[in-house]
């Protein structure tokens, strides 16, 4: 009874729709092939033009063209036909109306051998149109400049869109081209094809066609919205498959791609190796990283990314003699900025940096790639290589290294969209660039050293691109110990402390001096290296570990350890949002913390303050949190 009543209610609020009026197909020749004989050309990127036009004119191509691009097609010497004299009507209301004219949208809808068609393109003097080429006025570029309200309506492109249109619903007959990257495709096709083109390519570029449209359209809809100050009613977001990937984040997950959005470059390019997702995604968040130390301290950076968020992240600041033994540096005099702001990255935290994405600010030396060759690492992104230093990373790993060149001008969009679980989400992209003057407003007794305001930037750009919660403690010009994705932010502290304690366990001088056998890898002295300093070493895994050694070492004790991390002092904490109560700082104090900084806005702003002048830190409130999700 009650199942069949919410089948009546349902009825009730969804009744049926209206009939509407059908639409039938137009009947006309089915030809896979079709031969162009009539190209109309009108673009405003001029890009590979006159190359096309060159090659259409050998094939025996009537061309039509208008305004700057037929003048252009003339100066090179090719004929050419202007609309104007094709249509017989002039050019009129600046501009405006050029195209939108019966004899250009009837030569490109015409249906081919449908009689009725015929009839009556022959009775009104309309030519087949058999290639449109054209590209859409720059409106976005115009927003972009700063063009005011009257100069960005002009540039809305209407006969363009009206041809592009026209010629892609005519894509049993038409081929439609908006971009100068189809040029080269389009005229391999008419030469494998004796001046043809399939309907295969005919659809492809009909389909991209009205993804350019769409774009188009809403890249307009969401400005005059925006002047409006209203919501965008629609916001479409059409992207170009660039490169497809073996799966996503894991083996189930394909397929998979990396789409670059229509109408923008991408950000990278691949010169070796084939990435995979998760390698795409620290591979971009890293050099974001390390774009903006660069920018921010003016030293050549770097960073080690493993599962999206930072190992350890360095900039070129001379090592110390304890610090070159700990990283295995025999000569570190020697190190080009580029290669010490790596090591600094990647003896962070060694172990977490196994198998890593590394990513770097300057261009890539060959003592930069001779440091990576002996790491275990997927891959490197950088904004160039020198050629030699190209051909030691594309023999890595059987020559299977990931090597990505950045696009060093790339401008991301302004605003971020991503899709969970059907639902999307926009954003504002987090462009808050960090510099020395954000930590002015310290509210210590204690003010901040030189040092401290280069390390606690290092900490605060490197939690940036930390997934959240997260904290970094850095000194020396390098993050010591990342705390990431905690909910609970002393948690975060609590995690990151115990990489800082490993860190400088590393530079004590019994586990500086462990001897190991010559046979064992530099990974495993990593790890036995790190177990020795934790020291809960099983039964059963002691022979294993005691294998790695020609002289089996004595243990280091608790109060090693402890006089030890006594002498460590000088550090810098960063938060990526405020500390809501003190328990963070009391805990930061155990491992060395003389100055901190969080965005501040907390009830226990006051509390959290005076402990630190309690321990007599310097701490400055940024006002800017960096959530990382």
């Amino acid at each position: 009874m009650t199942s069949t009543t919410n089948v009546s209610r349902s009825r009730t609020l969804h009744p049926p729709l209206p009939a509407l009026p059908q639409i039938t197909a137009v009947e006309g020749t089915q030809a896979d092939h079709w031969k162009v004989k009539r190209a109309l050309l009108s673009v405003s990127d001029k890009t590979g033009l006159l190359e096309l036009a060159t090659f259409l004119v050998g094939q025996g191509v009537e061309l039509l063209s208008t305004g700057g691009t037929a003048k252009a097609i003339r100066d090179a010497g090719l004929p050419v036909k202007d609309v104007t004299d094709y249509t017989g009507s002039p050019e009129i209301l600046d501009g405006r109306v050029k195209t939108l004219h019966p004899k250009v949208h009837g030569g490109l809808l015409g249906v081919r051998g449908n009689p009725t068609h015929e009839t009556q393109m022959k009775e009104n003097g309309i030519e087949n149109i058999d290639v449109v080429v054209l590209n859409l006025y720059a409106f976005e570029h115009t927003v972009q400049k700063g063009g005011d309200f009257a100069t960005c309506i002009e540039n809305i492109d209407i006969g363009g869109p009206s041809m592009l249109r026209s010629s892609a619903k005519n894509h049993n007959y038409v081929v439609i081209t908006t971009s100068p990257s189809q040029y080269g495709e389009l005229i391999a096709e008419m030469k494998a094809n004796d001046g043809s083109t399939s309907l295969a390519l005919r659809k492809r570029f009909a389909a991209r066609a009205f993804a350019t449209s769409a774009a188009y359209d809403s890249a307009i809809a969401g400005w005059i919205n925006g002047q409006l100050g209203e919501q965008a009613p629609v916001v479409t977001r059409v992207y170009t498959p660039e490169f497809p990937l073996k799966y996503g984040c894991n083996p189930h997950q394909a397929p998979a791609g990396i789409l670059s959005i229509l109408g923008t470059s991408m950000p990278f390019k691949v010169l070796n190796g084939t990435p995979g997702y998760i390698n795409l995604l620290d591979a971009l968040n890293a050099y974001q990283l390390v774009r903006e130390l660069r920018a921010a301290l003016g030293l050549a950076a770097a960073a080690s990314f493993k599962h999206v968020s930072p190992a350890g992240t360095g900039v070129a600041v001379p090592l110390t003699a304890e610090e070159a033994e700990a990283y295995e540096v025999a000569d570190p005099s020697i190190l080009t900025p580029v290669a010490l702001a790596y090591i600094r990255a990647r003896g962070a935290d060694p172990m977490c940096s196994f198998g890593d994405f590394a990513a770097v600010s300057d261009v890539v030396d060959v003592d930069t790639a001779k440091v990576l060759q002996k790491e275990v690492s997927d891959g490197i992104i950088a904004p160039g290589y020198d050629p030699e230093a190209l051909k030691i990373l594309a023999s890595k790993k059987g020559g299977k290294f990931i090597v990505l060149l950045a696009t060093v001008d790339f401008i991301p969009p302004p605003v971020e969209y991503r899709e969970v679980y059907g639902a999307a989400f926009k954003q504002r992209r987090n462009d808050a660039l960090l510099s020395p003057a954000d930590l002015t407003n310290v509210v210590t007794t204690k003010q901040l050293g030189e040092e401290a305001v280069r390390d606690l930037i290092i900490a605060s750009i490197a939690i940036k691109y930390t997934q959240s919660n997260s904290v970094g403690y850095a000194l020396n010009g390098q993050v010591i110990g990342v705390g990431a994705g905690q909910q609970s932010r002393v948690d975060c502290v609590k995690l990151a402390g115990r990489k800082v304690e490993v860190w400088w366990l590393r530079q004590h001088p019994k586990v500086r001096a462990l001897v190991f056998k010559p046979t064992v890898k530099r990974q495993d002295r990593v790890n036995a290296r790190v177990r020795y300093i934790e020291g809960d070493i099983t039964a059963a895994e002691r022979p294993l570990w005691e294998a790695n050694f020609d002289e089996i070492p004595s243990p280091l004790t608790e109060e090693e350890k402890t006089a030890f991390m006594a002498t460590l002092q000088g550090v810098s904490l960063s938060s990526d949002a405020f500390f809501p109560f003190r328990d963070s700082i009391d805990h930061a104090s155990k491992y060395g913390v003389t100055s901190v900084m969080q965005p501040g806005g907390s009830v226990q702003d006051e509390q959290v303050t005076e402990c630190c002048n309690g321990y007599g830190m310097a701490m400055v409130f940024t006002n800017i949190r960096l959530f990382h999700h």
